[in-house]
């Protein structure tokens, strides 16, 4: 068998599962309206079909005062069944097995209406919460319960109870958050009483054959969060309450330590998950970057736990389980963990999808279906567009010729790839490669398309994603051979001297500056290395697992620079900006905004800043201001009158590379022929 371990079927007693894989909670933003549950059950059972062995639905309130944002998901009242009920008997249909998780915010609620066990505000949301009374303990516990009753009878195989990344539960837990000094609080055995009573009186209600799965924080990472021993402690106490399985918590959200972006290690916290091993008989589960099969199988094979929770990894790939007992992971769709689709949406109240996969969520609008008739059509450049547009038309019975002018497939990913932090986009170009392949796509690398030659192939239709050319910043001395652009510097075409001024703080601008201060390997594939450099406490001898950080000595001296007046980066995206800015912090590059650039010469980049002239002494500038659409084909095409030329991708809009934009542009156009 391939992935034996993996593919191990879990007893829990009442049932047992086809294998050791949990497809994680995710919020998708199809969960806040009744008239989204048709698209959540598809995006469910597409899933299921795969051949993942339990999943765990998005949060679901037990409460309005447990809203993560006004009108959010909740199971409350009977009438909110039917639309639970389309979810669990699409999954059933596929042969899948799905838990609702019950997630009360407390003060992470986005609205005025929140509530806490006492009354301190969260630095991550403007409203200060209300403090319970104890009324309203055993209110809200019975609202807990209540959830799980109405989930069973909605034909949920069971619930997944959030205690950790800083909810409510985990407030109740933690002294950070839980000032009482009552029944519950006051000491680490009274803020426990909370999460077990709901355990235990939610076993009650739902009797022995309906899965609980209790969400432990084993590592905060807050100031004023758990002890080891409080933490093991309250896990025999979950045990005993009643719980079916342990899944790991890893950190609050208000923690500054990053856990789930792409520069945390592959499986960066399963160390903590086997910690706990032996103390409790339940199974444990493990969680946070664990995006192959192969480091799944290690996780299991060496102990570590039970059981790997894989959310994002899903969205990536419907069919990883599939492929990985097939023995086709190469064929993988991974996770790279950017959150660019993800969260970055939810956070921004959109519905999530994918980057690497635009089908994520919206299963029943984008279908790759066959074409009712077969055209030849030329796809010209093999950066991300491309790719996608080329295999998509493929897989519709197609007939594509994609012409590549480099060496390679890829595009801007083969500069994207060396950025420390970002190798997972070795394994995107892998999965292209052989979705090529598999799809017939006809591959001409090395060859540079020209419009007569398109023309006189005849094609049908001409798919211009030839993508961009960096943009020129024009000052004295621009011209010097020392001023380099950024794909000079990625391609390692030139040498860099140990003093560096970055002009453009944009994503490019950061990802250039992490390349350059990182000593080589990266700590990202380091764990123990990666767990100093953020002050993580692998021995979990202090509350909340927290050191001071050691980050490494930078490699050089970097200037980060921005036209533009304010903090450089401020327009990052939101869940994976303030890793950026803090790794360079951390590395102690100087970040400067409102910034004239006046010449370059021997003495270096003589910039004006809040009107005072200053010379930064660098052996090197590179220029990170931009990119404009290459286009310069498709202009050609059309002037010849080519009746069917389409450009998408960064030739058609350059701004920042996004390739989650143009992996979905180039998707959705391939359906439409």
């Amino acid at each position: 068998m391939n992935y034996p371990h993996l593919f191990t079927p879990l007893e829990l007693g009442h049932v047992t599962l086809p294998n050791r894989i949990l497809m994680g909670s995710m919020h998708t933003g199809l969960e806040d309206k009744a008239a989204d549950f048709d698209r959540l059950a598809a995006y469910f059972a597409e899933r299921a079909r795969g051949g993942v062995g339990l999943m765990v639905t998005g949060g679901i309130a037990p409460s309005i005062e447990g809203w993560l944002k006004p009108f959010g998901g909740r199971m409350t009242l009977p009438w909110h069944k039917p639309r639970h009920r389309k979810i669990t008997q699409a999954v059933r249909a596929e042969g899948g097995r799905i838990c609702m998780q019950i997630l009360h915010a407390g003060r992470y609620g986005y609205h005025p209406l929140s509530v806490a066990p006492s009354r301190i505000q969260s630095p991550i949301t403007p409203f200060k919460p209300r403090a319970l009374n104890a009324r309203g303990v055993e209110r809200t516990i019975n609202d807990f319960v209540r959830c799980a009753q109405l989930a069973q009878e909605a034909g949920y195989d069971g619930v997944e109870v959030m205690g950790s990344e800083g909810y409510l539960i985990n407030q109740f837990i933690a002294e950070r958050t839980n000032q009482r000094n009552d029944a519950w609080g006051g000491d680490a055995t009274r803020r426990m009483r909370f999460p077990t009573e709901i355990v235990r009186r939610m076993r009650e209600a739902v009797g022995k054959d309906f899965i609980i799965i209790y969400r432990l924080s084993m590592l905060d990472l807050v100031e004023g969060g758990q002890s080891w021993q409080d933490i093991v402690t309250l896990a025999k106490g979950i045990e005993a309450a009643g719980a079916s399985i342990i899944n790991t918590g890893i950190g609050w959200h208000e923690a500054r330590v990053p856990t789930i972006v792409t520069s945390v290690p592959r499986a960066g916290f399963s160390w903590v998950t086997k910690k706990l091993k032996g103390e409790v008989s339940i199974p444990l589960i493990t969680t946070n970057r664990i995006n192959m099969p192969d480091v799944a199988e290690r996780i299991l094979a060496s102990g570590e736990a039970d059981m790997v929770s894989m959310a994002r990894p899903l969205l990536a790939d419907p069919d990883w389980a599939v492929k990985a007992k097939a023995g086709r992971s190469e064929r993988i769709n991974t996770c790279i963990a950017c959150n660019q689709a993800c969260l970055d949406h939810v956070f921004l109240n959109q519905r999530a999808s994918c980057m690497v996969n635009p089908r994520a969520c919206h299963e029943t609008e984008l279908r790759i279906v066959p074409s009712k008739a077969r055209k030849r059509m030329a796809v010209i450049g093999a950066g991300p567009a491309g790719m996608a547009c080329a295999a998509t038309l493929a897989e519709r019975g197609h007939d594509v010729t994609l012409i590549e002018s480099a060496s390679e497939i890829g595009g801007q990913f083969n500069y994207a790839k060396r950025i420390p932090g970002k190798e997972e986009f070795h394994e995107t170009l892998r999965y292209f490669t052989h979705r090529l392949a598999d799809a017939g796509v006809r591959l001409q690398l090395g060859q540079i398309a020209d419009a007569a030659s398109l023309r006189a192939a005849n094609y049908d239709h001409i798919i211009v994603a030839t993508g961009i050319k960096p943009r020129k910043v024009s000052f004295p001395g621009s011209d010097d051979a020392r001023v380099l652009s950024y794909l000079d510097v990625l391609a390692g075409n030139q040498p860099i001297g140990a003093r560096v001024a970055i002009i453009g703080a944009g994503g490019i601008g950061f990802d250039v500056a992490e390349f350059l201060v990182e000593h080589a390997p990266s700590p990202t594939t380091d764990v123990a290395r990666w767990t100093r450099e953020w002050g993580v406490d692998m021995q979990l001898e202090h509350p909340g697992g927290l050191l001071p950080p050691q980050p490494e000595p930078a490699a050089r001296q970097i200037w980060l620079l921005q036209r533009t007046a304010g903090r450089p980066g401020a327009r990052l995206n939101k869940t994976t900006g303030w890793v950026h800015r803090t790794t360079l912090k951390n590395k102690r590059v100087t970040m400067l905004g409102g910034v004239s650039y006046d010449r370059f010469d021997d003495q270096g980049l003589h910039i004006t800043v809040d009107g005072k002239a200053q010379v930064l002494p660098v052996d090197n500038v590179v220029t990170c201001a931009g990119q404009e659409p290459y286009r310069s084909l498709a202009d050609a095409l059309k002037e010849q009158g080519h009746p069917s030329v389409h450009v998408i991708g960064g030739a058609d809009v350059a701004a920042e590379l996004d390739a989650k934009r143009a992996i979905a542009q180039g998707t959705r156009l391939a359906t439409e022929f």
